[in-house]
């Protein structure tokens, strides 16, 4: 059943258009009255040359300025004819859409974009009450049933509800941007909220802070947890997740324990690789698989001892050769590799990264990656949440971008037929994803999701990109996004970011993001046919994120010694766990 027309009345003109160009329109009011009733964000209808066609837009520039006019209507006497102020009220209004009320053989339809354009004198409306509400339902059945994501409802009418596709939303990669406070982690559990009501969702969330934990607590979780094993955890908890340094290539091993600044780095490397292929290898024929042994390289997720890396590297620091007159001599590596060896040995005694460096034997297993892999990329769950909150600052940025890059490649290796696609929702993605120069650590985290944002929608991998300072994120990843949300942004350098982000006659619905509410976003992209400010729904499960109240809290709870002193010890053990 097609949705009722939308119904323009004279009686009801806003105004007429006087400037036309191929993205948006000026119009005069012709009733001062019904502008004061309308603000910037509205939507707008004008009518087209043809008489069952509109072009909808949305109003974003009001300007009310004073024209001189000559009092007479004698034209001969213009010069001598006293003159008048006139008040004019001009808009400006950004082309969106086309709507028809008869399209060929169907009625009723919108499309993007504009065909023909208003001509001078045409008249518009603002579309409001129940010709918004019927815009609304006309744009809902736009997307199939199966694909629509409601996601709130619109400022300008709560009634009418807001539906981007799904479909589109996650497979052209989307950002959701946001100051502190703004309601990203709101959104951002809404949107796992809505996911777990399919059949088989599929998302993986890097929680940097620990905050979606109650998503996966209760009697229905919406989510399972995993956590990466920090000093306090035991190795038998099933949530507990290891990182076993066999799961790093080269150049995420040499990032993490290389200085390059050394003049004996190239010499460390060679060794590190070298050594790593024969374990490799070793490892491969002692468990049989004379196939893999011919195919694998060193960068092969293959499982090796540590303990021999570290001997074989500290026989090359400390070899005597044989001289050519039988004397000995220092081997070719003789103290070239002796800060490296210290470097790794002190990563395996720090205990802050023993998720890395002390895996249990379980995880120095070939089987041990299968599990992984089931475990992050399977649909039971359908939406995993890692959190990474006692990862050492230093190294988070490279073990979140392992964890992309290896669950990457296992779907990149997936026959075509066979792939279920996923998203990964990177949570704070300023902290590994940064824009500028990045070291070494970094740089090996940003080219893993640089190349999921560039190639990733081939074999079904996305990313919802979710940041507080978009200026401090990639510009690569930020520019493969197609779909926004956008919640309140007040840093200047963060709101030109997604001005530049948007398409040119779009940028003036910027001057709204530092004004938007609590839980209101802008939502532009392949997603939804209208950008729109929408009042986002609020979760049924609250992450821990909620912003604390100074005053209230100063005024009500006084601090106890004991809670101190718990935290103290809790720091000193690394763990919050008695």
């Amino acid at each position: 059943m097609s949705p009722q027309t939308l119904e323009f009345s004279d009686a009801t003109i806003l105004g007429r258009a006087f400037r036309i160009d191929t993205s948006s329109v000026w119009a005069e009011a012709v009733n001062p009255d019904h502008l004061t009733r309308v603000g910037v964000g509205n939507l707008i209808a004008f009518q087209s040359a043809s008489a069952s066609e509109y072009l909808v837009g949305i109003l974003d520039r009001v300007t009310r300025d004073l024209q001189d006019e000559a009092i007479t209507e004698d034209e001969t006497a213009l010069n001598d004819a006293p003159i008048e102020a006139r008040q004019r009220d001009l808009f400006r209004v950004v082309l969106l859409g086309t709507y028809r009320t008869v399209d060929g053989t169907r009625r009723n339809t919108f499309k993007r974009g504009a065909d023909s354009y208003p001509l001078v004198e045409s008249a518009c409306w603002v579309i409001n009450g129940p010709n918004l509400q019927n815009l609304m339902g006309l744009l809902a059945q736009h997307i199939d049933p199966e694909k629509r994501l409601q996601l709130g409802s619109f400022v300008a009418d709560p009634t009418a509800m807001a539906v981007a596709d799904g479909d589109r939303l996650f497979q052209r990669h989307a950002a959701l941007l946001g100051s502190t406070g703004s309601g990203k982690s709101w959104s951002v559990a809404l949107i796992l909220e809505r996911a777990k009501a399919l059949n088989h969702p599929n998302l993986l969330v890097f929680d940097m802070h620990g905050e979606y934990k109650p998503l996966t607590e209760g009697p229905g979780p919406i989510a399972r947890g995993f956590k990466i094993a920090g000093p306090g955890d035991t190795p038998t908890d099933d949530h507990i997740l290891y990182l076993p340094w066999w799961l790093l290539n080269q150049e995420e091993m040499q990032a993490l324990l290389l200085d390059r600044s050394e003049e004996n780095a190239p010499n460390q490397a060679a060794r590190l690789t070298h050594h790593v292929r024969e374990l490799k290898h070793q490892q491969i024929l002692a468990d049989g698989l004379s196939d893999l042994a011919e195919r694998f390289t060193v960068d092969s997720p293959i499982p090796y001892s540590l303990d021999e890396l570290i001997r074989r590297l500290n026989d090359d620091d400390v070899e005597m050769v044989t001289g050519a007159n039988g004397r000995d001599k220092q081997g070719p590596f003789h103290g070239r590799l002796t800060r490296f060896v210290h470097r790794l040995r002190g990563r395996m005694e720090d205990r802050r990264y023993g998720f890395m460096f002390a895996a249990p034997e379980t995880e120095v297993d070939y089987e041990w990656l299968h599990q992984l892999a089931v475990n992050l990329l399977g649909t039971d769950p359908g939406i995993k949440i890692i959190d990474f909150s006692e990862v050492p600052s230093d190294v988070l940025p490279i073990v979140v971008g392992v964890i992309a890059r290896v669950l990457y490649e296992i779907h990149f290796w997936t026959k075509d037929g066979n792939r279920t696609p996923i998203t990964f929702v990177c949570d704070e993605a300023h902290l590994y994803l940064p824009s500028g120069t990045p070291a070494a650590t970094e740089a090996r985290a940003l080219d893993s999701f640089e190349r999921i944002a560039k190639e990733g929608r081939k074999y079904g991998v996305s990313l919802l990109v979710v940041s507080q300072r978009p200026s401090d994120v990639s510009r690569t990843v930020l520019s493969q996004c197609n779909n926004f949300i956008v919640l309140r942004l007040t840093n200047d350098q963060d709101q030109a970011v997604v001005k530049r982000l948007m398409p040119d006659n779009m940028d003036g619905l910027t001057a709204a993001l530092p004004l938007l509410d609590v839980g209101e976003a802008l939502i532009l992209g392949d997603a939804i046919v209208l950008p729109t400010r929408v009042r986002l729904d609020t979760p049924t499960v609250k992450p821990s994120s909620a912003t604390m109240n100074f005053w209230s809290e100063w005024n009500r709870t006084a601090v106890a010694a004991s809670d101190l002193v718990a935290a103290v010890e809790a720091m000193r053990r690394q763990s919050r766990i008695p």
